[in-house]
């Protein structure tokens, strides 16, 4: 038996928990010329936005150089974080790079051509099960709607 659909207000606040607590997401990138490109990364999760850090020369860097619309997914099938947002190369301040290399497992600030980039959400959506999709956008525009 499937579980009831979980209130907005507690979805929120399990998706506020899953992006602090876990390490990785899916991230979804194309090119200019329509080519896609999906690739698991580690981030932070800080003052509404995400951190992620890439070597320059991998296709998720070049794509967001050139293209700064990606998607983000967290989570298996039947528990699901869904990320729109844009992307700026951005110079962590010290305390968010020190949070993200000790979540992540490494430093990027060790390696050679390994730029930041800054996520920030313009769309959020959870869901578990098909009884929780009819209300699934938490966020849109850059705005919590619960």
């Amino acid at each position: 038996m499937e579980a009831p659909p979980r209130p907005l207000d507690v979805r929120k606040q399990d998706t506020l928990r899953r992006l602090d607590q876990d390490v990785d997401a899916w991230v979804s990138t194309a090119a200019l010329d329509g080519t896609p490109y999906l690739m698991p990364l580690s981030f932070l999760w800080t003052d509404g936005t995400l951190l992620l850090s890439t070597s320059r020369t991998n296709p998720t860097a070049r794509n967001l150089r050139a293209n700064p619309q990606l998607q983000l997914t967290l989570g298996a099938v039947r528990d699901v974080i869904h990320i729109t947002a844009t992307a700026d190369v951005t110079d962590p301040t010290p305390a968010e790079a020190d949070a993200f290399a000790t979540k992540a497992g490494f430093d990027p600030r060790r390696l050679e051509n390994y730029p930041y980039f800054r996520i920030t959400p313009t769309k959020i959506q959870a869901w578990r099960e098909v009884n929780e999709l009819k209300d699934r956008v938490l966020m849109a525009n850059g705005t919590w709607l619960v």
